[in-house]
């Protein structure tokens, strides 16, 4: 198997040309790629993705049915119970936190944006509870802006396939921008994220089931043989993924099939 140039051989257009292989890559690996939280425009995803923080996507799917069915506007964040909101929001942790921050965007929209949500990132970082990762999902998300969410994943790959050595998720957000078009950056974001959360883990990434290792400049962080490898391949598509990367699907046991995407 070829390998990527070192990282300090490698100019900054390979760089580029390289990153764009991957994106593509990414395309194929993961057609299905796509914001997991579930939500109803853009104040559902806007109050979905602050519940996310220190939890899952799915712990924050399992409440929003009834959050979403209780206050359904911005006003009724506004004027919400603090202790009924606060027992909603229980399971998804630092419920507190959250319950003010809920009430104070609610406030804030209410005040300030006829309660609507804004569509601009200038705005949307100053809500409470809203910051430039919140609002970037928002806008490509529901407001079909393009917009890359720098998250846990997106900013451990990134490094690790050497797009950028940068660690402030800002400036990450601007070199990895400048890699790609603009129209391509929201779905970039999903997929690289499809890909952290199913193959390339933060303590040990399915090397040897990666569509990407001819490209990774990492490859051999983890374990390369397939066996060893397809087992860390996870979610419902799991043998599908180890299909793409040429490695036999029944290598895959059915748990990592069934197993939740951090």
């Amino acid at each position: 198997m070829s390998r990527t140039p070192a990282p300090d051989a490698e100019t900054d257009l390979g760089r580029k040309r390289r990153a764009r292989r991957m994106g593509r890559v990414l395309a194929e690996t993961h057609p299905d790629a796509h914001c997991e939280l579930d939500h109803d425009g853009p104040l559902q995803l806007a109050v979905a993705t602050i519940l996310s923080a220190q939890t899952t996507d799915k712990r924050v799917n399992e409440v929003t049915p009834k959050l979403f069915a209780r206050y359904r506007t911005a006003a009724d964040y506004a004027g919400a119970d603090r202790a009924e909101m606060e027992e909603l929001l229980r399971p998804t942790g630092f419920f507190r936190n959250k319950t003010t921050s809920l009430i104070n965007l609610g406030r804030t929209l209410v005040e300030r944006y006829d309660g609507r949500v804004p569509g601009k990132l200038t705005e949307l970082v100053t809500l409470p509870g809203i910051g430039r990762k919140t609002a970037n999902v928002v806008l490509g998300n529901a407001f079909d802006v393009p917009g890359i969410t720098v998250d846990t994943h997106f900013q451990r790959l990134v490094r690790r396939w050497n797009w950028t050595t940068e660690t402030d998720p800002v400036k990450i957000e601007y070199v990895v921008g400048a890699l790609f078009e603009k129209r391509e950056w929201t779905m970039l974001s999903h997929r690289v994220i499809f890909h952290g959360r199913r193959v390339c883990h933060a303590r040990k990434p399915a090397c040897g089931a990666c569509t990407l290792a001819p490209l990774c400049p990492s490859y051999g962080l983890g374990p390369t043989d397939a066996p060893s490898a397809a087992k860390l391949l996870k979610g419902p598509r799991a043998r599908e993924l180890a299909i793409q990367a040429g490695v036999d699907p029944a290598l895959v046991p059915a748990t990592a099939v069934t197993a939740e995407a951090p």
